[in-house]
């Protein structure tokens, strides 16, 4: 083999790689940097490139009991359900009792002081904490209509129609208080129409994740109306 043969060999030996190649190579570094950062913040590493939008902020979700601080105000002590960290978590307040007291059920007069509690932005200490509220102002609650079982709630809008963190919110939240649930169990909620109110129950899934529907129960039929 003649000298320049040789040289000629050397010399494809150390030829540099494709251009293919290379980017390949310099992809799968920064894929392997990214896998990196995305594993140190507590994400699953993964090789198939996704958008995972902005990083989440850090939220303490912990605020000094408000109600302490409430002096004065006419009304009784609640844990109002709200929104910190995409869960629901409850804040104790004194709910107020509505000026215009003008539904007489003692039930849903709770459940609208519940509702003007979760409608209400919530203050800028328990915003710094990072809580929010889905609720939509104007929602009312009303009597149950004759045929309804003792303690169901008529609201301004069929429950079915409200966005689900909203809901959960409210579910949560009626469900929660004495003085609408009896106990440990579901709230029975209707809407402004004649339809049969239903049963809604708060379980741990509908806090964890509160933009899913909660749970629905069976419709509650009228009961027969005595001869």
């Amino acid at each position: 083999m003649t000298r320049s043969r040789r040289a000629a060999r050397g010399g494809a030996g150390r030829a540099p790689a494709p251009l293919g190649l290379r980017g390949g190579l310099t992809g799968l570094t920064v894929v392997s940097v990214l896998a990196g950062l995305v594993s140190g913040c507590g994400i699953r590493a993964t090789t198939v490139p996704v958008d995972v939008g902005p990083a989440p902020s850090r939220v303490s979700c912990d605020t000094p009991d408000q109600a302490s601080g409430q002096g004065g105000v006419q009304g009784f002590r609640a844990s109002v359900e709200l929104v910190c960290g995409s869960q629901l978590v409850g804040v104790e307040r004194i709910v107020p009792v509505p000026e215009k007291r003008v539904v007489r059920d003692p039930v849903a007069l709770v459940a609208q002081a519940l509702l003007e509690a979760l409608e209400k932005s919530p203050s800028a200490q328990e915003r710094d904490a990072g809580f929010s509220t889905g609720v939509p102002s104007g929602l009312t609650a009303g009597a149950p209509r004759p045929g309804d079982p003792a303690g169901a709630v008529r609201l301004s809008r069929k429950p079915e129609d409200l966005p689900p963190v909203a809901l959960s919110q409210i579910v949560c939240t009626l469900a929660g208080n004495e003085a609408v649930s009896a106990g440990p169990g579901p709230v029975v909620l209707g809407g402004p129409d004649a339809d049969p109110p239903r049963a809604w129950e708060c379980t741990d899934a509908v806090r964890s994740r509160p933009e899913s529907v909660p749970t629905l129960g069976e419709l509650v039929r009228p009961s027969a109306t005595p001869s």
